[in-house]
């Protein structure tokens, strides 16, 4: 491989460094950024909601050893994709590349970012290939509760091995992802996992067994993974960023990354070393793994849309804020990051808590997937739903601290969590079966948002202002109502089944789910607004596009 040549007339004078003075940090687009990045991943759920119906009903889940199987086999490079792609390189690379951008200019910038992605795309090919290799005695790390079943234990092994080279594609993707990002772009990688649930989709659906259907399946995953990274490629250079391939080289400023991410890695990436750790518990429990993984797809809903899309708005104005030393810009950005998202993701979090069976039933019972299987899944969503605030809180209270390039105390908290979380879990487990893993982890992340709130308000760097905690009390009296009228509902379940059955066409636990939640959905707004926790004033506000948002030649393409 050679380097990429950087094109003429790139170097015009449009890619100086940017125009816009420190003292000009601006926040008022920070909820119509997270909003965009919200609405594509809202269809990214929305798709991968179907693909999840369609592995349960064709794989299912305790009846079957296809499901856990080919959930350990995502688990796996999905664990890594977090540490080496997601985590590490968006808490160190993104604050790094903005500050370049800023500063340096694109040119610059943009080096910076064709070798980080040099290192990191060899980093993972090289963890791709050991894996590959040493697959059949890792699985008995990953999952020792399988070797049980020689042959749930031989697919297990064959699918993580298929769908290992997804790790180089998704961290090329999430590379490329950050680079668009700091350039206030967020359609393409919002939209682009929606290329897994379909070639999931396209792979799964014309099986006709649980065992093929697995298989295909993993062959879908490594199709998308190639398709997302090339997706984004094609969008950086679209936004004028010229990022290209060449031989991994351990700069200076490459260094420094590494030592920023290491710590990094660990803080952003302790959901899901908790997950895998949970994994291995259940590893035992025929279904287990499957029914922890659905209740995933719907606790981790309002994190990906809120949590993620916030903090990943949030961190290029931080970074600026930060560089800018304007402690009034920051405040006032992580004030509208808190209230938004609790504004969003509390009611969801009401929902799981007051529903769980209603949602599990009505929305996977059917085919392989059995009311054994949904009653073991609403137990443990259950215990997700009322950490879902503190996932959300965390992806926030993270960014707080990378915007400074302070990996290591998240570091350090997240390793708490963790040494918290895993003890408790066993303990939990032993005591109540898997719904105690749901609940270790629910409290474990309070404790690490808990933990992060204390040291940014100790070390003078952010306190709610007043405004800010009267509006998160009121927005949790508007869910609390919220919740008892999904309760309610849940209670009539039956008698709202009954009453449906003439003009559900055979479905009368679909249609009242979504009519239940659509009452009550329409209703938190009204409520939101007569508690007031939010105004129209303040969404129109946080709606509106900041000035000196956009920079460089791209400046007048459209966003994505």
């Amino acid at each position: 491989m050679t380097e990429t040549p950087i094109p003429v007339s790139q170097t015009r004078a449009a890619r100086k460094p940017s125009a816009v003075k420190p003292n000009a940090v601006r926040t008022g687009g920070l909820i119509r950024s997270s909003m965009i990045y919200s609405g594509f991943t809202l269809i990214s759920r929305f798709v991968g909601f179907a693909r999840d119906l369609a592995l349960t009903a064709v794989m299912g889940a305790s009846q079957t050893i296809a499901a856990d199987a080919f959930n350990t086999a995502l688990a796996f490079p999905n664990l890594f994709r977090r540490i080496f792609a997601e985590g590490a390189f968006a808490a160190a690379f993104v604050p790094a590349y903005s500050r370049s951008l800023e500063k340096d200019g694109e040119v610059v910038a943009d080096v910076l970012a064709a070798d980080a992605m040099a290192v990191l795309a060899a980093a993972t090919l090289a963890l791709t290939v050991v894996a590959e290799l040493t697959m059949p005695w890792l699985m008995y790390l990953i999952a020792p509760g399988f070797a049980a079943n020689p042959e749930k234990f031989k697919l297990a092994i064959l699918l993580t091995q298929i769908t290992m080279p997804y790790l180089p594609c998704m961290a090329i993707y999430a590379h490329l992802s950050g680079v668009l990002n700091a350039r206030n772009r967020f359609i393409l990688s919002a939209a682009a996992p929606i290329l897994l649930n379909l070639w999931t989709l396209m792979t799964v659906l014309p099986a006709h067994s649980p065992v093929r259907a697995a298989e295909w399946g993993g062959v879908g995953v490594i199709l998308a993974g190639i398709t997302q990274a090339a997706l984004l490629w094609w969008g950086c250079r679209r936004s004028g960023a010229h990022v290209g391939f060449r031989w991994p080289r351990l700069t200076p400023e490459i260094k420094r990354l590494i030592m920023l991410a290491v710590p990094g890695a660990i803080a952003a990436s302790a959901t899901q070393i908790n997950i895998f750790v949970s994994g291995i518990l259940v590893s035992q429990v025929n279904g287990a793994r499957t029914w922890l993984t659905v209740c995933d797809r719907l606790y981790q809903l309002p994190q990906g849309l809120v949590g993620v899309a916030i903090g990943v708005a949030l961190l290029p104005q931080l970074s600026r804020a930060a560089g800018a030393d304007d402690r009034q810009a920051t405040r006032t950005a992580m004030d509208q990051a808190i209230i938004f998202a609790l504004a969003l993701c509390l009611p969801a979090a009401a929902a799981l808590v007051s529903i769980p069976y209603f949602l599990i039933d009505a929305l996977y019972t059917r085919g392989e997937f059995t009311v054994g299987d949904a009653h073991h899944t609403a137990a443990a969503l259950l215990q997700y739903g009322w950490g879902v605030p503190a996932f959300v809180l965390a992806q926030i209270f993270n960014r707080a601290f990378f915007a400074r390039q302070d990996t290591k105390t998240p570091m350090r908290f997240a390793l708490i969590t963790v040494a918290v979380n895993i003890p408790l879990a066993i303990v939990l487990y032993r005591a109540v079966g898997v719904p105690g893993i749901a609940a270790a982890t629910a409290a474990s992340w309070w404790l690490n948002v808990l933990m992060m709130a204390e040291r940014l308000h100790r070390d003078g760097h952010y306190t709610p202002s007043p405004r800010a905690v009267s509006k998160t009390l009121r927005i949790v009296a508007a869910s609390l109502v919220m919740g008892a009228l999904l309760g309610l509902a849940s209670y009539e379940r039956p008698l709202i089944q009954h009453l449906l059955a003439p003009v559900s066409l055979g479905h009368p636990k679909e249609l009242a789910i979504v009519l239940v939640c659509g009452i009550c959905g329409g209703a938190y707004p009204f409520l939101l607004f007569a508690f007031g926790g939010l105004t129209l004033t303040e969404i129109r506000t946080g709606l509106r596009r900041a000035r000196g948002q956009r920079s460089g030649p791209a400046a007048d393409l459209p966003e994505g």
